[in-house]
């Protein structure tokens, strides 16, 4: 049955049961599935779902809900996607398209963003990103003469400048945090990869001196997203590591809970911070070894196109990562500067020799 959406839920007497919707968000379809009644919920349930008249703001929701734009993205994203989506279309789903060309719509998509922005700006924030991606993909496909969405910055400062794992809070974690989550440290300080590759990584990506990926986020090309393959090098702290795994694997993952198992991201999540908490490593995150990845390979003298290779980053990204947001405050890079700058200026001496300044003038 097209459309039909399935969810599982846990009852307080441990039994899982499952209930089916005519649509994710609709109605719920009574039952047992294939059989009359269920059929005939469901119909019904299909009968009464009008469609959007084509000159309000749901019709352009519902497309885009359909387009590839939307398909395309990683399923965690689609489902974040869906929530602000509703909350759009509960808001301005009879908003009439015409009215986006006067200039007075900004400040009425603003307004809403700042209503919602008193319980999170962060989440505001989404809700307007997602807004102005939907109007700005029917904009291109001529369902709408205008995107008042457009260029609207941020109320959240999320920046995580000083978010960065010290050699301190590295040693740490290894000396004292339980043994099955080294893995994962090394493997996020080495690779430079995101929280949900690496938990999805599989063995078969491994073959002994390279790690071989397809990162799960794509990342835009022109006027296409496409993903990033990444082939990493293993260096060898990390080669240490992953051998001595091997030896023991239980699951074609690579990284598993001390029962063998595959982690879940909210599992994973839960364990990591309690163990930070436990050997003291606070302000920084599983998330922030990304960046501080791409500031030891920067430290260590790499490129931006070498560091790029390594952590799947675009060029232009890295850039912004090392300009705004770790390198500015790490003083290993300001002792590595002043050394070269002392290295390629000529001694006192033989500016002595010279008698000279540089304008040709006795000094």
């Amino acid at each position: 049955m097209k459309g039909l959406h399935r969810n599982r839920r846990r009852l307080a007497d441990g039994r899982t049961v499952t209930y089916y919707y005519a649509w994710r968000g609709g109605p719920r379809v009574h039952g047992k599935p294939g059989t009359p009644d269920f059929l005939a919920s469901y119909t019904q349930a299909v009968a009464t779902r009008s469609a959007p008249s084509q000159d309000v703001m749901a019709s352009v929701l519902r497309a885009f809900q359909g387009s590839q734009a939307f398909l395309g993205l990683a399923p965690r994203t689609r489902a974040d996607y869906l929530a602000k989506i509703r909350i759009i279309e509960k808001k301005f789903g009879d908003f009439p398209l015409a009215g986006l060309t006067d200039r007075r719509s900004r400040g009425v998509f603003m307004e809403w963003r700042d209503q919602l922005a008193v319980t999170s700006r962060r989440q505001a924030d989404y809700a307007w990103v997602v807004l102005a991606r939907v109007l700005s993909w029917s904009l291109d496909r001529g369902l709408t003469l205008a995107n008042p969405c457009e260029k609207g910055g941020r109320l959240y400062d999320g920046s995580r400048a000083d978010k960065v794992w010290t050699n301190d809070d590295i040693e740490a974690f290894l000396a004292r945090a339980p043994k099955h989550l080294h893995l994962p440290l090394l493997l996020a300080l080495w690779t430079g990869q995101r929280e949900g590759d690496l938990l999805r990584l599989p063995w078969s990506a491994y073959d002994g001196t390279h790690i071989r990926l397809v990162q799960n986020k794509s990342i835009r090309r022109g006027n296409q997203r496409k993903a990033t393959r990444v082939v990493i090098p293993v260096g060898g702290p990390l080669k240490a590591a992953l051998d001595q795994a091997a030896k023991v694997k239980s699951s074609t993952q690579i990284l598993v809970t001390t029962h063998g198992r595959p982690w879940t991201e909210y599992g994973f999540q839960s364990v990591w911070r309690k163990a930070c908490a436990a050997v003291g490593v606070v302000g920084v995150t599983f998330h922030d070894l990304r960046g501080t990845a791409v500031t030891r390979l920067a430290v260590a003298g790499c490129t931006e196109a070498e560091i790029a290779s390594i952590t799947g980053h675009s060029l232009r990204d890295v850039a912004a990562i090392l300009d705004m947001h770790y390198l500015h405050r790490d003083p290993a890079l300001a002792e590595s500067a002043i050394s070269k700058l002392e290295r390629n200026l000529p001694s006192a001496a033989a500016e002595d020799e010279r008698g000279e300044n540089d304008l040709g003038e006795k000094v």
